[in-house]
């Protein structure tokens, strides 16, 4: 018999937030494409909000069995994952030099993005059964850091940088979460240490050129830097309450890279201004607020660092994202969750957010 306490404990408010986020997207989404494709920004919305009731249906199919079915098919899921990323290094679409795509029809798939998942789910498993009170050895962290550094190897050569350092963030946040022994955290920052000085041997041409941009965009400012520069202006150009809806000139004149994808903040902020740029970050605040709070009340281990895990993933992006776009990281690639046009993308946060509803709706259900 269904449990009435199910829809009792279910979170509205994360929901609303979700559906709220996502019609801001798919407004913006509009904007950002109508002067620079004649007649074809309702193709890009129809697309996105096709993408959108995909997921909505993938978000009730995560959040209506108990999420603990994760913990007992947790290896084949990252199997699966780790398949596809190999099937997209040997079979994938190449786009602008990246084989990042697998293609299915009309549809394309960005497995990258589905690894995030896989990799949350695994970090859940391992440190809801070997993290305590002491906190975590050295040895301990051996078996997360070969799960974490797999796909982040794989994902790297596509090359994908901002999906790579995306695992790397997720997996850093999640072992703090459950705690590491001073120890152990000494070992870790001086092997960093010692290992960043040689990634950078490791980059493509491209993405030392970014590093180079993001500390000085004036260097090229006609190359290398315009991009950002002009995603600068756009923001600077909204002033306090913005230019108003579809009037932003940046976009409108096609001088904002990825206006849609990556940077689709700028557009965001030419329009709307500081006021409104100031609400949108308000409504991902009290969105990840929710989402801690789902974690913090649940009475389950792998509940908790798996929604932990969820709430992280999303906090990076849409942190990364926005610094990205107003020069204050450098450029890697990586989507707002919810807002940024992307398939792939959208699918992978509905499936995580129901995740996140799963383990808030049985929080009274230890098992």
């Amino acid at each position: 018999m269904f449990d009435r306490r199910l829809l009792q404990n279910f979170d509205w408010a994360l929901a609303f937030m979700t559906y709220l986020l996502a019609g801001i997207g798919l407004l913006t989404i509009y904007s950002a494409m109508a002067p620079t494709v004649q007649g074809g920004a309702t193709a890009f919305v129809y697309r996105q909000a096709l993408w959108f009731a995909v997921g909505s249906f993938a978000l009730v199919v995560a959040f209506i069995p108990h999420y603990n079915w994760l913990d007992r098919w947790v290896w084949v899921l990252y199997a699966l994952c780790i398949f596809l990323l190999i099937w997209v290094f040997f079979f994938g679409k190449t786009v602008s030099g990246a084989r990042r795509w697998i293609s299915l029809g009309p549809f394309t798939l960005q497995p990258s993005e589905f690894a995030k998942l896989a990799l949350i789910v695994a970090l859940a498993h391992l440190y809801s059964e070997s993290a305590r009170e002491s906190g975590l050895s050295l040895g301990d962290l051996v078996k997360p850091a070969a799960v974490v550094l797999l796909p982040f190897v794989l994902i790297l050569l596509e090359p994908d940088l901002g999906g790579a350092l995306m695992l790397l963030l997720i997996g850093g946040s999640m072992t703090l979460f459950v705690k590491v022994r001073r120890r152990a955290m000494a070992w870790l920052a001086g092997l960093m240490a010692a290992v960043a000085p040689l990634a950078w041997f490791f980059l493509k041409d491209y993405q030392k050129q970014r590093i180079f941009t993001f500390l000085d965009p004036d260097r090229d400012p006609l190359g290398a830097g315009y991009h950002i520069i002009q995603s600068k202006i756009a923001i600077g150009s909204g002033g306090l309450t913005g230019k108003g809806y579809l009037e932003g000139s940046q976009k409108a004149l096609a001088y904002l890279p990825e206006q849609h994808t990556d940077f689709i903040f700028s557009v965001f902020a030419e329009e709307w201004g500081l006021a409104g740029s100031s609400i949108l970050l308000v409504l991902f605040l009290a969105f990840l607020g929710l989402g801690l709070n789902i974690a913090f009340k649940s009475k389950d281990p792998f509940g908790t660092v798996l929604a932990v895990g969820i709430v992280v993933m999303i906090f990076w992006q849409a942190f990364i994202n926005v610094g990205m776009v107003m020069g204050l990281m450098p450029v890697v690639g990586v989507p707002l969750p919810l807002i940024s046009y992307g398939g792939s993308s959208l699918l992978t946060t509905m499936i995580g957010i129901g995740l996140l509803l799963s383990v808030g709706m049985r929080r009274f259900m230890f098992e």
